[in-house]
């Protein structure tokens, strides 16, 4: 499996809630952060979202925002519009005037992530994701833009169950969207995953956790001499390569304690660690707990 297909499978997202937004006239709102992923799918005319510390973004049909972790954020219909605080919900909003026609259309919402290793894999994600209609439309993207603008003004039967696999797919699509690599802001595994030297050393550790890796066997497989790829690795990624390959393999065990049915010893073995008291020391040391015990706590929650 690939590194992005791993961690989208230990996330395991879905859309918790989604909803229509309708406006008309001068209107605005705000929302509080919250650790959700939030996204704007705008099916019709246009909105300005503003982020504390950065210039209003433009929004038109056809936009697709997505947040991995959702800011404090402003939405209106000219740049530094506000209004009320609300809060997330699955019931139809509509701002502006009441009466007459929307002249502003979006899909707004938020998925759900499995929350035992959102803050690691999300930290290898970038912070916003703005796809432009004129950059998004064409090819896949494009076409699962419209099925689901489509599915959302339709009433057939299934539509809610549609829509949430879909927003599911539009969410992987955004996350493998080429124009991130163009994004000096979008420093992690998407980034490192766009650079062919980096992406053979990626792949390399991802088909194989249990091996022994090294910087040095990272660093032939890349291509590069050791301390050139050491840099570039953790200017790209974010993190040291060592560090990289520790908190995978962190996450792949946490993962299996909360699901249960493996050994201390099965776990061990599957992510590279020689013994199950190795593999304890290593996760009490990174988490601060026995893995026992972390086991016991998640079978409760």
């Amino acid at each position: 499996m690939d590194p992005l297909s791993e961690i989208i499978t230990l996330l395991r997202p879905h859309a918790a809630l989604s909803k229509p937004i309708t406006a008309r006239g001068r209107w605005g709102l705000r929302y509080q952060a919250h650790d959700a992923p939030g996204f704007t799918l705008i099916l019709a005319g246009e909105a300005w979202v503003t982020f504390a510390g950065s210039t209003p973004l433009r929004l038109a049909q056809g936009d697709f925002l997505l947040m991995p972790t959702t800011p404090a954020f402003s939405l209106g219909s000219e740049p530094g519009m506000t209004g009320p605080l609300l809060e997330p919900s699955g019931e139809p909003v509509r701002h502006g005037e009441q009466d007459g026609e929307p002249d502003f259309e979006a899909l707004g919402g938020s998925f759900s992530f499995e929350r035992v290793n959102a803050p690691l894999l999300l930290a290898l994600l970038p912070g916003l994701i703005h796809i432009p209609a004129a950059q998004g439309m064409t090819g896949r993207m494009g076409r699962t833009i419209r099925l689901l603008a489509e599915e959302c003004t339709s009433s057939h039967p299934g539509k809610d169950l549609i829509v949430q696999r879909m927003l599911e797919v539009l969410l992987v699509e955004a996350l493998r969207w080429q124009g991130l690599a163009h994004d000096a802001a979008s420093a992690g595994l998407l980034a490192g995953l766009r650079d062919p030297a980096l992406a053979r050393a990626l792949q390399a550790m991802h088909a194989d956790i249990r091996a022994h890796w090294t910087v040095a066997g990272l660093a032939r497989i890349a291509g590069m001499s050791r301390s050139a790829f050491s840099a570039r690795f953790s200017l790209i990624v974010g993190r040291a390569p060592m560090e990289y390959l520790a908190g995978w393999r962190m996450a792949v065990a946490k993962d299996a304690l909360a699901r249960g049915g493996k050994s201390l010893e099965r776990i061990a073995d599957d992510i590279g660690y020689e013994s199950a008291s190795a593999f304890s020391t290593a996760f009490r040391k990174r988490l601060g707990t026995p893995p026992g015990s972390y086991a016991r706590m998640m079978g409760e929650a």
